[in-house]
């Protein structure tokens, strides 16, 4: 009964793996989308010998350019990299917008610098949609596996966030990166995992061959991905051997994971000397790990059931049991694909093939770390805190690029974050950014951070009013703004506070009056501190007072006092220059009354009468003169 549930499991397994009647993918009918860029690159360039497209660097991220020195044969022939000083800040992201949502195959290459004085080989750690999935280790340039780094994740939104993060070994230096959208359902883990998962390939092995290849190489389906296999010839040296086939190997390019044909057409199998195989590969222990083993009866002398029957352990557990692939395929030169996951505590783990009838044989082999996927930060509040980088002009050092909250290993500098399990979303709860030179402005945008409950922005050149909105974050609970140069009224909404009990504005060049329900909340034990603005009144400790004028009334009061003194002064000036006149009209008539003054108008009154009798008797005279005689 043990031995039928077995085989029934296996057909089952087999059979969603491939395209019979009981469960059938459906084919892809377009083209995956596809990107590929050249980092660092300026131009659009093709490589050899697959003609392969790779985009120009533009639009995507910081960083610097520079020329490149190809780690490993495996990559790419590409001549420019980009890479990220740390004077750059810790995080740096490519942000690639409008893709479709689904499946993909994300792979990052990278590069040394082409520089004697730049040349040495970074360590860093990547992550793609905020999970962390690779951490370069020392040597990693002489070793053509760890010349790239990969990842199968979803696509949930239309843009994806691909990021890497310094550890203070070196600049990151990327040589390219592709995005391959693949089957919406490859490596599918099962309902129990569902799609909140990222796949790390740690190893994936070609048995039997003698050239290290990619998909394309094989002129694999592009719904499968790029997937690169290493070669092997032996797991051990004389106890076994590589065969091939030039056949046609049937069930391998189908869904949902579009195997190239040319991985089942060669295979390593067992010898009378040895006829088990086993393999084994260091991993990270404590971690959980999905296989996938790849079979096809390519040899000739086995032609028929039972000749060939092997069970499959891992780390000495049988996993598959009386594995016979030509009962499971049906026939010769079929694929078979088995795929398990498991937990491994220890640091290694070792594939055995132990076989009660013929000898063992084994195609290829992928092993996958399986990495929970973060959750990521909610998108109202990484909005409010670009805002807040850009208008406070946060030096480019603290990066603030990516995922504030995720990775976990990687949170922006001067963000504090909880997880709000309610919800699913990694939210900020503290913003400590004092004495780091700012110089920019406060802007409303901030009371998106809903869950703040301490904020320290001390010791700073912050200038511009409190934002209002401030009040809108009914957690706050610190809120140090102290030794700034804030200008203006406190906001009435801080006084809204409840759980404020820390206050800290002193240092500023605040005005006006400190609001009512702020200058009595010291009595239940919270600290207030509004000293050092010279402008603040209203409270113990502070000048009394006058009345409460806003800004409005302060500023119309300013240009009635200009008006009614430009007035004055007119009314001044008027009144002096008729005082003037009256002073000289005066001083006419005085002058007047003068015995000399009136001598002399006498004198000269006789003068003009005389004058004016000579002219009248001129004026007779000649008039009878002209009269005619009659």
């Amino acid at each position: 009964m043990q031995f039928r549930s077995a085989i029934f499991q296996l057909l089952l397994l087999h059979i969603s793996l491939s395209t019979t009647s009981f469960w059938v993918f459906p084919v892809q009918a377009n083209e995956p989308f596809a990107l590929r860029i050249s980092c660092g690159s300026r131009d659009d360039v093709r490589t050899p010998p697959t003609n392969t497209l790779w985009y120009r660097d533009f639009g995507y991220t910081g960083g610097r350019f520079a020329n490149a020195t190809r780690p490993s044969f495996v990559s790419p022939p590409l001549k420019t990299l980009r890479f990220f000083p740390l004077s750059d800040g810790p995080e740096n992201c490519y942000d690639i917008e409008n893709i479709p949502a689904g499946r993909y195959q994300i792979r990052v290459f990278f590069g040394l610098i082409a520089d004697p004085n730049l040349a040495s080989e970074p360590i860093f750690d990547l992550s793609v949609e905020g999970t962390q999935f690779a951490s370069l280790k020392p040597g990693w340039s002489g070793v053509d596996e760890q010349s790239f780094a990969e990842a199968i994740v979803d696509i949930t939104d239309t843009s994806a966030s691909i990021c890497f993060h310094g550890t203070g070994h070196g600049d990151p230096s990327i040589l390219s990166i592709e995005v391959l959208q693949i089957d919406d359902n490859a490596y599918y883990l099962g309902k129990s995992w569902g799609n909140k998962v990222v796949l790390r390939p740690v190893k994936r092995l070609s048995s039997g061959t003698g050239k290290p290849a990619f998909d394309e190489d094989m002129n694999g389906t592009n719904w499968g991905g790029d997937r690169f296999w290493k070669p092997i010839k032996s797991f051990s040296t004389g106890d076994d051997q590589a065969i091939s086939t030039e056949n046609v190997i049937a069930e391998t390019s189908v869904p949902p994971n579009f195997y190239a044909q040319a991985l089942y057409q060669s295979a390593i199998v067992g010898t009378d000397r040895e006829p088990g195989l086993s393999f084994q590969i260091d991993i990270d222990p404590n971690k959980n790990y999905s296989l996938w083993l790849h079979f096809a009866e390519i040899d000739p002398a086995v032609t028929k059931e039972l000749q060939r029957v092997f069970d499959v352990l891992i780390n000495g557990d049988v996993t598959f049991k009386e594995v016979d692939v030509i009962r499971m395929t049906g026939e010769q030169y079929t694929a078979l694909v088995l795929n398990t996951t498991l937990s491994v505590s220890g640091k290694s783990l070792k594939i055995t093939l132990n076989p009660s009838a013929g000898h063992a044989i084994i195609s290829a082999i992928e092993v996958f770390e399986i990495i929970t996927a973060e959750m990521t930060t909610s998108p109202d509040e990484v909005s409010a805190l670009r805002t807040l980088k850009s208008m406070l002009g946060l030096p480019l050092r603290f990066g603030w690029n990516g995922d504030p909250c995720v990775p976990q290993q990687h949170p922006w500098s001067g963000v504090d974050c909880q997880f709000d399990s309610a919800h699913g979303k990694w939210v900020i709860d503290g913003l400590g950014l004092d004495y780091q030179g700012l110089r920019g402005f406060l802007p409303n945008e901030i009371s998106k951070l809903q869950h703040l409950q301490s904020i320290n922005l001390s010791e700073n050149s912050i200038r511009g009013p409190i934002p209002v909105t401030l009040g809108d974050i009914a957690g706050l609970q610190v809120l140090d703004l102290s030794y700034n140069e804030l200008n203006g009224t406190i906001p009435e909404s801080l006084g809204a506070l409840k759980n404020l009990q820390i206050l800290n504005l002193n240092g500023n060049s605040l005005t006006g009056k400190v609001p009512a329900n702020l200058g009595g909340r010291p009595l239940h034990r919270a600290r207030f501190n509004f000293t050092g603005n010279d402008g603040l009144c209203g409270i113990p400790g502070l000048p009394a007072c006058g009345p409460h004028l806003s800004v409005s009334a302060k500023i119309g009061i300013a240009f009635g006092s200009l008006f009614g003194l430009l007035f004055v002064l007119v009314f001044i000036t008027c009144w002096w220059k008729r005082r003037q006149n009256i002073l000289r009209a005066q001083k006419l008539a005085a002058a007047r009354e003068a015995p000399y003054a009136k001598a002399r108008t006498h004198f000269r009154d006789i003068q003009l009468g005389k004058q004016h009798r000579q002219l009248e008797a001129s004026k007779n005279a000649h008039a009878s003169e002209s009269v005619p005689l009659s």
